[in-house]
């Protein structure tokens, strides 16, 4: 069942204070104030992330990221490297660095690492997610403007969405490396927006991370989360929690 976070919260009695600051700011921007109820800001866009959440992909990178660590220390285990998930590049590697702990930087490991091109070797269409071709039709259909956010390079999110057959469904294509700072600033969010030509309060962004969730929460947005128990990502600025991606369908009804 989906239901907004901060309600969430405040059935396991958190008392975190941040938490329901959060929650009722955001109220406050979706009434009129006129007390009918009515919403404010209705949500006109859907912007996706897509590692995570339109692919399930950060496994299988750890597969990878695990097979070159234990190269170099075969005592690493798959749990160390979870907090690469979601991480910025640098704190990804910094993560990598500790658990190898053989005296080589992080900038050595990831340079390393990438003489092997792992992005050819995957296959994009079986972790791809197959309920999200049919959320993309309905939500385009009943109006709502469409766009992708991710902080991966962008040659690779097209081909992502090509091989899948669904970039016919979004306007806009954002890439972290088209900006200085990606997730967790909130710029990519804020130009995806203004490149959709709606507000950023009119958007529903749909992430995983903690950084990606930080990033659309500086921006403004409402955010749906789809939960991930695997990498303990901290999801508590997200105004909804949704078990699968078919569930945005109902979330931009209370939204």
């Amino acid at each position: 069942m989906i239901e907004p976070s901060g309600l969430a919260e405040e059935r396991k009695g958190s008392g975190n204070g941040r938490i329901g600051k959060h929650r009722k700011a955001r109220e406050n921007t979706r009434n009129t104030g006129r007390g009918t109820g009515e919403r404010k800001h209705m949500v006109k866009a859907v912007i996706f992330d897509m590692d995570g959440v339109i692919i399930d992909s950060e496994g299988k990178y750890l597969e990878f990221q695990l097979e070159f660590a234990q190269k170099k220390n075969p005592n690493v285990r798959i749990e160390q490297l979870y907090p690469m998930v979601g991480a910025t590049k640098k704190e990804a590697w910094e993560v990598l660095e500790h658990a190898v702990d053989n005296g080589q930087t992080w900038e050595e490991l990831r340079d390393e690492c990438r003489r092997r091109d792992i992005y050819s070797e995957v296959d994009y269409r079986e972790i791809y997610r197959p309920e999200v071709t049919e959320v993309l039709k309905t939500l385009k259909e009943k109006g709502y403007r469409l766009a992708l956010a991710s902080s991966t390079q962008l040659d690779l999110v097209e081909r992502v969405l090509r091989e899948n057959e669904i970039r016919e469904y979004f306007e806009v294509v954002v890439s972290g490396s088209q900006f200085k700072r990606s997730k967790p600033d909130p710029e990519i969010y804020q130009y995806t927006a203004s490149r959709l030509g709606v507000r950023t309060e009119e958007c529903l962004a749909v992430e995983d991370s903690t950084i990606g969730i930080t990033a659309a929460s500086r921006a403004g947005m409402k955010i749906a989360a789809v939960i991930d128990n695997r990498y303990n990502f901290d999801q508590s600025l997200a105004d909804y929690h949704i078990a699968r991606v078919k569930e945005v369908l109902e979330v931009v009804k209370e939204a």
